[in-house]
């Protein structure tokens, strides 16, 4: 991204939002190193359009689209490369209450192509909010005893925040890696993947904490780790929630996407609720959570949308005081909470590298060739085949080009079958893959 690119977005966006009958955008930055230079080009341009800017500067996403909420503008745009590499940077945009994605997006370029763009000069203020997004939290949220918590924000956005809003919510805060750096010096801030988790396992061996939390880097994603050193996956945590939720809204809906295990769903369904399976991303999950009214919706990289006691967008220090609100009221240790959830034998995400674009162009072809004669098939999002005791996907990244790949099984034997019937399929598209299992 350019400083002219993004000036022409924000005009775009700005003209957009005035379009849609709404006057004033609030906007914000995670901490990468192009995040001011670049600010301030998309308050530029927004402002070029009529429409008024609130900047709330440098905090994590889940505060600006609290902010959206809380200042009642229901536009708010996100300056963050989010789990990305550190040079990558990137706009969530959220318009009179819609996340914009896929042809909204492109109606954004044509807009600019076609110079189909309002002009003016809006107002822009700045606006300290996080205060406001703490008291919230800490109001909804008091635990009556005092866990120990590790928190590793990967010296991301949350590093300030994220620590904050558990401590007046009544844990113990011992921060790790919370000095907000965007060159990312210690490791890269994204919970999803174990090797990024390395630093906080070890700091929960060498001290008397009861959990450890980890957050991605602009903060709207969630990693959890036990005492002793388990990754809990997300979609176990997304049992522990939907549990929660079901107990105060039967009979609601719970939306998961398709990276999720397959004990997720029964385990929905015995706690009476309605299982719901959506594509990966998190304006995809959105639209499904406003089009279903589902009471809660989640993803296996951790981000976790609350729709109950919450705004149903996804914030990963939100999701944490919620994790521990449970733990807290439940009895036995963090340990003994997660025991009681279905568990299964299974791969992180495995990514297959390509070049740009060439990543769609291979699906296009694995859809139509794959065949999986003993699977249910999903194709919503890639291609997930569901055999009787475990399930493979392969699916396009949403934001880097890439295949990502997943494995789930109720044994190790299985997870090899499964693998090969995969391999075998992947390979007929092209033999020169470089797979990673």
């Amino acid at each position: 991204l350019t400083v002219e690119a993004v000036q022409q977005i924000g005009h775009a966006i700005g003209s957009e939002n005035l379009n849609r009958g709404r006057k004033t955008i609030v906007v914000a930055r995670d901490g990468r190193l192009s995040g001011p230079t670049l600010l301030e080009a998309l308050i530029k341009g927004i402002a070029r359009s009529g429409c008024d800017v609130i900047n709330i500067g440098a905090v994590p996403t889940g505060v600006l689209y609290f902010s959206t909420h809380h200042l009642e503008t229901g536009s708010g745009v996100m300056l963050t490369g989010s789990h990305n590499p550190a040079d990558y940077n990137g706009l969530k945009i959220m318009l009179d209450g819609e996340t914009l994605a896929g042809k909204l997006i492109t109606n954004l370029y044509d807009m600019i192509a076609n110079n189909d763009l309002l002009h003016g000069k809006g107002d822009v203020q700045e606006l300290d909010i996080a205060d406001d997004y703490v008291d919230y939290i800490s109001s909804e949220i008091q635990l009556e005893n005092s866990p120990t918590v590790v928190v590793d924000c990967g010296n991301g956005i949350p590093g300030e925040l994220g620590p904050e809003v558990l401590e007046e919510i009544g844990c113990e805060v011992i921060p790790l890696h919370c000095e907000v750096d965007g060159n990312f010096p210690n490791h890269h801030p994204d919970p999803s993947v174990p090797e990024n988790l390395q630093d906080l396992i070890a700091t929960l061996k060498s001290v008397d904490a009861d959990l450890g939390i980890a957050f991605d880097g602009d903060g709207d994603r969630l990693g959890v780790v036990t005492k002793a050193g388990e990754i809990i996956n997300p979609d176990r945590l997304l049992m522990l929630f939907a549990k929660d939720v079901l107990s105060r809204q039967p009979g609601s809906s719970i939306i998961f996407d398709v990276k999720c295990t397959g004990h997720l769903p029964k385990s929905i369904v015995k706690h009476g609720g309605m299982p719901i399976m959506w594509k990966t991303g998190h304006s995809f999950m959105k639209a499904k959570l406003k089009e279903t009214n589902a009471a809660l919706a989640g993803e296996m990289s951790g981000h976790f949308f609350f729709n109950e006691r919450w705004f149903g967008f996804d914030d990963g220090i939100y999701a944490a005081a919620r994790l521990l609100e449970i733990l807290d009221q439940e009895d036995g240790t963090p340990e003994e909470v997660f025991n009681t959830l279905p568990n299964s034998v299974n791969t992180p995400e495995l990514k297959v590298h390509m070049q740009e674009g060439e990543h769609y162009l291979f699906m296009e072809e694995f859809v139509k060739r794959a065949e999986f004669p003993d699977a249910k098939i999903t194709t919503i999002d890639g291609i997930r085949a569901d055999f009787a005791r475990g399930w493979g996907l392969v699916r396009c990244s949403n934001t880097t080009p890439c295949l990502v790949i997943r494995f789930d099984a109720d044994d190790e034997e299985t997870l090899e079958l499964i693998k090969e019937e995969f391999r075998v399929q992947l390979t007929k598209v092209s033999d020169q893959l470089d797979l990673p299992f």
